[in-house]
């Protein structure tokens, strides 16, 4: 009985633990696209030294950008819902789109920054996508860590 009652006690206890950590997980702010532009016009002013005219000239972008990843997200989770697959013709659109807009806004900010800021740029982008790369590698492993 004593046996018992410890396993179910051990039970409950690594059970409300595991619980207790996954909460947290997968729950990002929730900004508007409004809010989401007007932090990475400040983030990007910090490392790149932007300037009023910069930032002016930048906030649309991010602004449209930020528009298009909200309503992309939405409509995942709308076709998730409704566990609707898409279609190949779907999806190389879908992603055609998406390096259109990519190759559209890298040529935005090329004329829109100086030499030496779209340089830094470009290294800082790098370094997001290695990064990406690298946490999406220790999801599909299971590990869990620092990078």
């Amino acid at each position: 009985m004593k046996k018992i009652a410890s396993i179910l006690i051990l039970v409950f206890a690594f059970t409300f633990t595991t619980q207790a950590q996954r909460k947290g997980q997968g729950q990002g702010q929730k900004f508007t696209a409004e809010q989401h532009a007007a932090l990475a016009v400040k983030k990007m002013t910090l490392i790149l030294d932007l300037s009023e005219k910069q930032q002016n000239q930048i906030r649309p972008l991010i602004s449209a950008q930020a528009a298009n990843n909200k309503a992309a997200i939405l409509k995942r989770n709308e076709n998730r819902a409704t566990k609707e697959r898409r279609t190949s013709n779907e999806i190389f659109a879908m992603k055609s789109a998406k390096l259109d807009n990519q190759i559209a806004f890298k040529n935005e900010m090329n004329d829109i920054l100086t030499k030496e800021q779209f340089e830094k740029f470009k290294k800082i982008k790098k370094e997001r996508k290695i990064k990406r790369m690298k946490k999406g590698k220790m999801m599909k492993k299971g590990k869990k860590g620092k990078l």
